[in-house]
């Protein structure tokens, strides 16, 4: 309880996980175990395949460059990660080098939104 007398209650920091469908080119995010949003994306082309697993999020740039788009969040597995993308026709395609491309605007709201450690799934 305040001073006031009211007594004031938070709410837990939300638990994000991702799933994303490389047959589907699709990234689902949820959040407290429930399907939240859903967000096209691009996946690893057949020479480069996005690799298949279980990882999490190990780390966050907010400037990497003009080659990874507005945000990048690198994944536990080397040299992948989500990432945005300066060539918006790439979405919905098999044509990245392993990473996921999403839209700038969709990975700028995931970045403030998952903390380094969320799970990410790959199926």
């Amino acid at each position: 309880m305040d001073r006031s007398g009211w007594r004031h209650t938070r709410e837990a920091d939300p638990q994000y996980r991702i799933v994303v469908h490389t047959k589907e080119l699709r990234l689902d995010l949820y959040r407290n175990g429930k399907f939240f949003k859903s967000y096209p994306a691009a996946v690893g082309k057949p020479q480069t395949p996005t690799p298949k697993g279980d990882f999490k999020i190990v780390n966050k740039d907010e400037s990497p460059g003009p080659r990874f788009g507005a945000r990048w969040l690198g994944l536990s597995v080397p040299h992948i990660g989500i990432h945005g993308t300066n060539h918006p026709q790439s979405i919905g395609q098999a044509m990245s080098e392993g990473c996921i491309r999403l839209y700038n605007p969709d990975i700028e709201e995931l970045y403030w939104m998952l903390p380094v450690g969320t799970p990410v799934s790959i199926v």
